[in-house]
């Protein structure tokens, strides 16, 4: 950020809501915010509600106002298949590499698999020569034969996009170059993508898939980019990455394959910068919102990820290591054809959303069940807007409750259990399967349920502490103002470690290194307020999977390396290992702010009193703004706020840190 400017905009546009943080950080620092609903049509018609809602109209072109915004256009694209029609091109005879795949089945032990459309349609995939070995030399030539071809087939096609994807690019990429060279000559409104600049990295199949989706992407991105910054008129617009950093919204226009997680890595930086703040490491991060429910593990940093997948696709663009499920506030609940209930994925969005916003709604949610229950308060409202309506939610659970043959209320418990069980087990894949004890970590529940399920999960868990943060109901929103802005690059390297040369592998991370400085340079960013961090991925030669490991030395990264592989896989090989792909985080390292701390006062008198279903005592009904630090509260307790509630189960109490965080502890 310059010094010019003297406001920070967060925006989370969700599924359901879109949430909105500013900090001003003159003459001291302070932090309001703000939640609308959704527009899923026009994303950006949410956004300039809210920020003429917030009276920040007139601060757009003074150049005082920066916005960061984390979006899920790119993965409701993804989801949708609302995607460009893309043209992929590739060396001769590997036409049908994005068919192919991997032909791994699915479902292993199905004796008939339904075939899978392929990414781009076969007279969309093209094929041409310049082919490079795997050593870096020339196996077959670009003629200006093949190239003028190639031209007048695109031509002739018209696609809205190209994606150019040749083997081994990533060692010597000059015939992508002379091809995107070609096709911007010849028709400069075509978006191209080459992949020595998307994924220069082994694997041609993820490679390919990431410089398809990076095509496919990249109109809808830019488009929606180019509307909303004309609206924004002058102010800065930045947009967060999948991998917990921001950059400019002209760059993400050109990068959309890296925005793919781009609101649920918000939700996760704030929580890393929470930990810092208030001087813990470990915390599992649960993020709940309206429409699904993001879980992460943080243990000092935020974990990376290059083996994540969309919709079936892998994606070997960096990302924040997330497990992503349908279960969130508007999660439908039903009755299968064998009288199951279930719950989710399907959502109710935020048109019309859950029945008890009284939108016209009428199937059963989450947030249908909480409120029936009384652990979300009739008198709470959603974006200061929605008033919540229990007749509603009752009349949408009661079909539900007949043929199951249960009360309504009983009915609302087992959604609830059922929701519950959902996001338990996507905490043990991102902790136990990998290794984790749940139980020494800190559960972090934010999103606008996430408040309310919070101690039913730590339990499930066999989790001690659990934690609510400040403004939890809009987290992610902070998480894109306090986010570093920075890039990640990459290069393929395959050496085995036994024949390694240090000086060698050091003049190799120098030289990425100085390709990305010139790179974010050209974005406007000072190589002077950088910090570089490198890491290595390495694996047991033979094996198809990497492990990421901190880069400071050779025995250092062999030692880790090795740690890690007992933590994740429970044993080593006893064969050589092998250093894959090199990588350098360049980014900003200054938090531009800390957190304001609270003024100590006394405790909370204005205390009421409610009942919950299941609760022998009554639960006290507090606002989380009447709380002071060291405030205790046992359950049961209800505490609301503007943008969320969270419910403090019986077996459970509460205090409030400095900060305004809730603290939670487990009694028994």
């Amino acid at each position: 950020m310059s010094s010019q400017q003297k406001m920070l905009l967060g925006i989370d546009a969700g599924g359901t809501f879109t949430d909105f943080v500013l900090v001003q950080l003159e003459p001291t620092v302070s932090i309001s915010v703000h939640k609308t609903l959704s527009t899923p049509d026009a994303p950006e018609r949410a956004i300039l509600n809210g920020i003429q809602a917030m009276g920040l109209d007139s601060y757009l072109d003074d150049g005082s106002l920066l916005l960061v915004h984390g979006s899920t256009v790119a993965t409701n694209a993804v989801l949708e298949g609302k995607l460009a029609r893309t043209a992929f091109i590739t060396n001769h005879g590997f036409a049908d590499m994005l068919q192919l795949a991997r032909q791994t089945r699915p479902e292993l032990y199905a004796l008939e698999t339904p075939a899978v459309p392929p990414p781009v349609p076969p007279e969309l995939c093209l094929e041409t020569g310049g082919r490079v070995a795997a050593d870096g030399s020339v196996v077959l030539p670009l003629t200006e034969a093949e190239l003028d071809e190639l031209l007048q087939k695109i031509e002739l096609l018209a696609p809205d996009a190209v994606a150019i994807n040749l083997l081994f690019s990533f060692l010597d990429d000059s015939f992508e170059r002379r091809i995107e060279s070609a096709i911007k000559a010849q028709s400069g409104e075509c978006f191209v993508s080459r992949s020595s600049t998307v994924l220069p990295e082994y694997k041609e199949y993820e490679r390919g898939i990431a410089t398809w989706l990076n095509a496919a992407l990249g109109p809808v991105i830019s488009g929606y980019l180019g509307v909303l910054q004309h609206e924004l008129g002058n102010a800065p617009l930045h947009v967060m990455q999948s991998s917990g950093e921001t950059m400019s919204a002209k760059m993400a226009a050109q990068s959309a394959v890296n925005l793919l997680l781009s609101g649920p890595a918000g939700g996760l930086t704030a929580i890393a910068y929470l930990a810092e703040q208030v001087g813990k490491s470990k915390f599992l991060s649960f993020d709940m919102g309206g429409t699904s429910t993001d879980v992460a593990l943080l243990d000092g940093k935020i974990r990376q990820s290059s083996e994540s997948s969309i919709s079936n696709y892998p994606i070997a663009v960096p990302m924040v290591d997330m497990e992503t499920i349908g279960a969130g506030g508007g999660s439908i609940a039903y009755v299968d054809s064998g009288g199951m209930l279930q719950v989710g994925p399907r959502s109710a969005g935020a048109d019309p959303g859950p029945a008890c916003y009284d939108r016209g709604g009428i199937d059963a949610t989450v947030s249908d069940a909480n409120l029936v229950l009384g652990r979300l308060h009739s008198d709470s409202t959603f974006a200061g807007e929605l008033h919540l309506s229990v007749a509603r939610a009752q009349a949408s659970i009661e079909p539900l409750a007949q043929r199951i043959g249960l009360s309504i209320e009983e009915t609302a418990l087992g959604i609830i259990d059922i929701a519950n069980e959902h996001m338990a087990k996507a905490i043990r894949l991102i902790s136990v399967n990998k290794g984790h004890d749940p139980k020494d970590f800190i559960l972090a529940s934010f999103g606008g349920a996430g408040g309310l399920h919070v101690c039913a999960l730590a339990d499930a868990m066999a989790m001690k502490n659990a934690l609510v943060p400040i403004h939890g109901g809009i987290l992610s929103a902070l998480g894109m103002v306090v986010a570093n802005q920075g890039r990640q690059f990459s290069k393929t390297l395959s050496l085995d470690v036994p024949q390694i040369d240090e000086q060698s592998l050091e003049e190799q991370f120098a030289q990425l290194e100085l390709d990305g400085l010139e790179q974010l340079a050209m974005e406007g960013l000072d190589s002077s307020v950088l910090v570089s961090k490198r890491s290595a991925d390495l694996r047991y030669k033979g094996q198809s999977y990497t492990l990421n490991i901190d880069w400071h030395a050779l025995d250092q990264a062999v030692d880790g390396f090795e740690q890690l592989h007992i933590q994740r896989y429970g044993y080593n090989h006893d064969t050589s290992i092998e250093l894959l792909t090199i990588r350098i985080n360049l980014s900003t390292d200054k938090t531009p702010f800390v957190l304001p701390q609270l003024i100590p006062n006394e405790q909370s008198n204005n205390i009421r009193h409610c009942k919950v279903y299941g609760e022998v005592k009554q639960a006290k009904l507090l606002a989380r703004t009447d709380l002071y630090p060291g405030e205790l509260i046992e359950g049961p307790a209800i505490i609301t706020e503007y943008s969320a509630t969270t419910f403090v189960a019986t077996n459970w109490s509460v205090t409030v840190d400095g900060f305004g965080n809730l603290v939670l502890q487990r009694l028994s």
